[in-house]
């Protein structure tokens, strides 16, 4: 029987909307879709790289509470609604997936607050897990 755990980050949108920021569910790691908002603060940069690098900053705080690391990061999906806005955080996001290569998919699409400007989900395998 496999283990099912939420992992939440404090955010107030999993409160209001009824989600986790992630979810172990046996060695896989489910990462919801993260924006750039600091969740201690509920702050957002209007910059989309310091976005990117707080998305990052959200996300690996999750990883590392499902027991895993970007390195165990296997699909990962981009979401801008500017195009434009993605290859100035390709560096930011070459730094933590250029040596893992994960499957990737970048969508031009509406967020759900006009303040966002990038919105990032992964799916990771826990080494060891099973």
């Amino acid at each position: 029987m496999t283990q099912r755990r939420a992992i939440l980050s404090g955010s107030t949108f999993e409160e209001q909307i009824g989600y986790a920021r992630a979810v172990v569910d046996g060695d896989r790691v489910h990462v919801s879709g993260t924006t750039g908002f600091d969740y201690t603060t509920m702050t957002i940069s209007d910059d989309v790289v310091e976005q990117a690098e707080q998305c990052l900053r959200n996300i690996g705080a999750a990883l590392a509470e499902a027991g895993c690391g970007f390195a165990d990061v296997v699909r990962v999906r981009y979401l801008l609604p500017d195009r434009a806005d993605f290859e100035p955080c390709w560096p930011v996001l070459r730094r933590r997936f250029g040596d893992v290569r994960p499957a990737a998919t970048m969508l031009e699409c509406g967020l759900a607050d006009p303040r966002m400007k990038i919105e990032i989900e992964v799916d990771a395998r826990r080494p060891g897990a099973s």
